[in-house]
């Protein structure tokens, strides 16, 4: 995928799910005042798929956006589906990877309710902190749950 291309965007179904072999991903959605809120971003050797759309095979209400030129190693849902039918090892896997992301998105979520905006930035820092350089200001501050001047003054503090 070229830099800015989508895997998903909102309203429509997502047929894949993706392991990035090259590149880095932001996934983002909407809030009710229409401003893009990112999600999360997912780099190499991870997997990247908008999960309940996947899965439902229903409008996905995330968009998933290359934030550099990718290579990913794809699946679609109807395959997946084949080999979950053909082989037990096929379900393992599938049942691993939804525990994985699960277990990514209860931390998540506890790292929006319990760490300051500067932890939070300082985690983004130390464990994805290349995507800092392929991603925009609005949108690193959108992740940490605050405003672009919040985040420069985080940025200035660490800086010092």
């Amino acid at each position: 995928m070229k830099k800015g291309d989508y895997l998903i965007e909102r309203g429509k179904i997502c047929k894949e799910i993706a392991f990035i072999n090259k590149g880095s991903f932001r996934t983002y959605y909407m809030n009710d005042k229409a401003e893009e809120i990112t999600a999360c971003f997912r780099t190499e050797m991870s997997i990247v798929s908008s999960y309940r759309s996947f899965v439902l095979q229903e409008p996905s209400s995330l968009s998933i956006k290359a934030l550099e030129d990718s290579e990913l190693i794809v699946i679609n849902y109807e395959n997946l589906q084949n080999l979950y039918a053909r082989s037990m090892a096929w379900l393992n896997i599938g049942r691993l990877i939804a525990e994985m992301e699960y277990m990514n998105m209860e931390e998540y979520a506890s790292v929006l309710n319990n760490e300051s905006a500067k932890d939070k930035y300082l985690r983004l820092l130390k464990e994805q902190g290349e995507v800092i350089q392929k991603t925009t200001v609005e949108s690193i501050a959108s992740y940490l749950g605050v405003t672009r001047r919040t985040l420069s003054r985080i940025r200035q503090e660490i800086s010092t």
